[in-house]
């Protein structure tokens, strides 16, 4: 059933019910760019054998809700784009999902621009490698729990909570990011953030941080001090426009490695640009240049 619906751009109401999917295996792509649909019964739909719901939903920018209650999904390995994009959802309930086998979540709620909490603690992500993206331009989301993430797996969490604005805190105590690379635009423009606690971050193997913190202008402290940045090669703008921040600990920030630091500490106050000069006589003046 891949691509089934692709681009019904003028569907407005879609009852599926008496649909027999019993020996389906692949639902990718099966409403995508329906941007019109605003009623969508799935009541009866039987996933037991699917194993690829990506882009499922991406593009429904019409729905305003989905119950998938009866959805089975533990054989699903592909969930990127699930829900891309629908931008009119406000509600989301994703309780009975199994995600065990889940591989790919990249970008699965990207987009969901009217969600104002979604709880997803009940989603198994041990098999999990990539999550980027995953619920970037959320910009209505105040409320995001996160409690049974592990992340063992994960390699690239890029873009993962970029332009979530409305978000004032966020629990990310549990997460393991020992194989993690890519933690560029990671809390980018989440400017509502008052605190995050990054005590448990690996960051071993990560390469990339650019922008990393850009936009977070409600942070007064960031405590960096476990961070290994001896593999980092980027950290351009990594601090960029942290225009509250107060306190910056960066104690074992190795720069020997680091190809691009360019304006990392754009933005922030002149005072704590000359506490780092004094206090971090590691961190090269490239650093610093344009403020």
């Amino acid at each position: 059933m891949s691509n089934m619906f692709f681009g019904c751009s003028l569907l407005k109401e879609l009852n599926l019910s008496k649909f027999n999917t019993g020996n389906v295996t692949n639902m990718s792509k099966m409403f995508l760019f329906c941007e019109s649909l605003t009623l969508l019964n799935l009541s009866n739909f039987n996933t037991d054998k699917i194993t690829d719901m990506s882009h499922m939903f991406n593009g429904c920018k019409s729905l305003t809700e989905l119950k998938l209650s009866n959805f089975n999904t533990d054989k699903v390995t592909d969930m990127s784009y699930m829900f891309n994009n629908c931008s009119s959802l406000i509600e989301l309930n994703l309780s009975s999902f199994n995600t065990n086998k889940v591989i790919n979540m990249n970008s699965m709620f990207e987009g969901c621009s009217s969600l104002i909490r979604l709880d997803v603690s009940s989603f198994n992500t041990h098999n999990v490698k990539d999550m980027g993206l995953m619920f970037s331009r959320n910009r209505s989301l105040k409320e995001l729990n996160l409690s049974s993430f592990y992340n063992y797996n994960v390699t690239n969490m890029s873009f993962m909570f970029n332009e979530c604005s409305s978000l004032k805190k966020l629990d990310i105590h549990n997460f393991c990011t020992n194989k993690v690379t890519d933690m560029k635009f990671l809390f980018n423009e989440c400017s509502s953030l008052t605190e995050l606690d990054l005590s448990n971050f690996n960051t071993y193997n990560l390469k990339n941080m650019n922008y990393m913190f850009a936009g977070c202008k409600s942070l007064e402290k960031i405590n960096l001090s476990n961070f290994n940045t001896s593999n980092i090669k980027n950290m351009g703008y990594s601090f960029y426009g942290c225009s509250a921040l107060k306190e910056l600990d960066i104690p074992n920030f190795i720069t020997n490695n680091s190809t691009d630091m360019n304006e990392m500490f754009k933005g922030i106050s002149d005072e704590l640009k000359k506490k780092i000069k004094t206090k971090y006589k590691n961190i090269i003046e490239e650093a610093f240049v344009i403020f």
